[in-house]
């Protein structure tokens, strides 16, 4: 079967989109309405959109409501065009997301509140997320919507770094040693752990742990790169991991 115009053009476009950062991908889509542009800031919109939720709920609107506001700060970001105030060197990519996200609710949002939200725009999934569901295991501490929302960009950016290593490793045919020992990532050393995994995965326990300790390099490495994407420069990769790590020690 033949490739259409459109799918070439998509093919030939798309790679160079989503191999730029978060800052890039924001920018372009500020800037054309082409269908890749579009279809990359929906894989980064349904990446990041639990901290906007969360945010949303402890700003004390209910479930369905907090669902429409989300799809509809993401339809409204593309069809107001809040991306072209996007600006990597004004800050990071999360301050930017939440100021706009401030704006969004603080506007005149009860003159439309009856009307249909989301628009023709459907970027995440939210009955297959579950995201009340999601909601319902976060502490119910008295923590302000903007703390909330830094907590869970932080965890986001670390499960979208773990997404990152996992796809990497099936791809190179070591999906069964990330799925045995993704959890012990973080830092395990129980021996009689390896010594279980080793077995199941038929190696001994001195390789796992060297396989172990080989993955958390490429995981340290993966991390920085993930947050090299939400900043302006280079040099702000390690004060904002250093202050995401902080966030999720508070």
């Amino acid at each position: 079967m033949g490739t259409s115009e459109s799918e070439q053009e998509l093919e030939a476009t798309a790679p160079r989109i989503f191999a730029t950062t978060h800052w890039s991908v924001v920018v372009a889509a500020g800037q054309d309405s082409s269908e890749p542009s579009r279809r990359a800031l929906e894989t980064l919109c349904s990446a990041y959109w639990y901290p906007i939720y969360v945010y949303v709920r402890r700003k004390g609107y209910g479930a369905d409501d907090a669902q429409d506001l989300t799809q509809e700060f993401f339809a409204q970001l593309i069809a107001k065009q809040h991306l072209r105030l996007a600006d990597r060197t004004k800050g990071r990519f999360r301050s930017f997301l939440l100021a706009t996200l401030h704006y969004f609710l603080a506007r005149e949002w009860t003159r439309a509140h009856r009307q249909k939200r989301g628009g023709q725009y459907q970027f995440v999934s939210l009955d297959q997320e579950a995201p009340e569901e999601r909601y319902q295991h976060e502490p119910a501490h008295g923590d302000t919507p903007e703390s909330n929302f830094e907590r869970q960009w932080a965890l986001t950016v670390l499960k979208q770094t773990m997404k990152a290593l996992g796809e990497e490793c099936a791809a190179e045919g070591r999906g069964n040693l990330f799925r045995e020992v993704n959890h012990l990532l973080s830092g395990e050393r129980d021996g009689a752990t390896y010594a279980r995994i080793g077995e199941r995965l038929s190696m001994t326990e001195n390789a796992l742990r060297v396989a172990v300790h080989r993955l958390r390099q490429r995981y340290g490495e993966l991390l920085r790169a993930e947050v090299a994407e939400t900043v302006g420069t280079e040099g702000e990769v390690e004060e904002e991991l250093r202050y995401l790590l902080q966030v999720l020690s508070d």
